[in-house]
């Protein structure tokens, strides 16, 4: 089981703090984060029961970068998702899904929370390597913040240990040069400024789906690498 980080977003009520922070203890999740939330009061460690020490060890940060700093996935969770393959900023995964996928991670992974009234803002889904959202309802498919928390730390909780030996899966800094990789080779064939950031919101959901292990990585590295240097060539040549 890969090591988790609960990352509150701007929590707007102590009391579901401290129900996440319970089921926390309950599944055995150890680490939290609050970007800027509310007031913390004895309220929040009521609710937290026997895990009050969470709470008092949590860290407060004034910005979501802080909060994933140190993380090798980030995963937003929503429950408002859009049709349509075009879609890619809110496309999810159920949480079953997601704890399989993770059977096989041993990195860091920040799961993100945003606010009650809100959930996370569109700037926020746009970091995430990887989105869940709980089927529910279409009638009422919102779930409270603690609820939404308990059910994706129950299914992560569910999941075995990885065996030792595995293939190991990338970090957040080779995702991120692979990313430059996907650019340069989008230069390369002029691909159209309208269209890059979708499509580099698309590029950065499907490797954070597949979790690709080192070797596919730097596989893939090369398959970019190579393509964007013979285009380059090509194109010297013509002028």
């Amino acid at each position: 089981m890969p090591d988790f980080r609960i990352i509150l977003v701007s929590p707007k009520n102590d009391g579901n703090v401290g129900a996440v922070v319970r089921s926390m203890g309950n599944f055995g999740f150890k680490e939290l984060c609050l970007v800027s939330p509310c007031e913390i009061t004895d309220e929040a460690y009521r609710r937290a029961k026997h895990a009050g020490d969470i709470l008092r060890q949590a860290r407060t940060v004034e910005s979501l970068d802080q909060a994933i700093e140190g993380c090798d996935l980030v995963v937003g969770t929503s429950g408002i998702v859009t049709a349509g393959e075009k879609h890619y900023v809110r496309i999810p995964i159920a949480p079953r899904e997601f704890a399989e996928r993770m059977k096989e991670y041993e990195e860091r992974v920040a799961v993100l929370f945003g606010p009650e009234d809100t959930g996370l803002f569109q700037e926020d889904l746009m970091r995430c390597d990887m989105l869940v959202s709980i089927p529910s309802s279409e009638e009422y498919p919102v779930l409270n913040l603690s609820h939404a928390a308990t059910i994706v730390m129950y299914e992560l909780f569910q999941t075995r240990p990885r065996k030792a030996g595995g293939p190991r899966p990338t970090n957040e800094q080779e995702r991120e040069r692979l990313l430059l990789f996907f650019d340069d080779l989008l230069d390369s064939v002029d691909y159209p400024e309208f269209r890059r950031e979708r499509t580099r919101v698309m590029f950065r959901r499907l490797m954070g789906r597949a979790v690709p292990t080192k070797w596919e990585f730097h596989t893939i590295m090369g398959v970019l690498g190579d393509a964007a240097k013979k285009i380059k060539r090509l194109e010297s040549k013509k002028d």
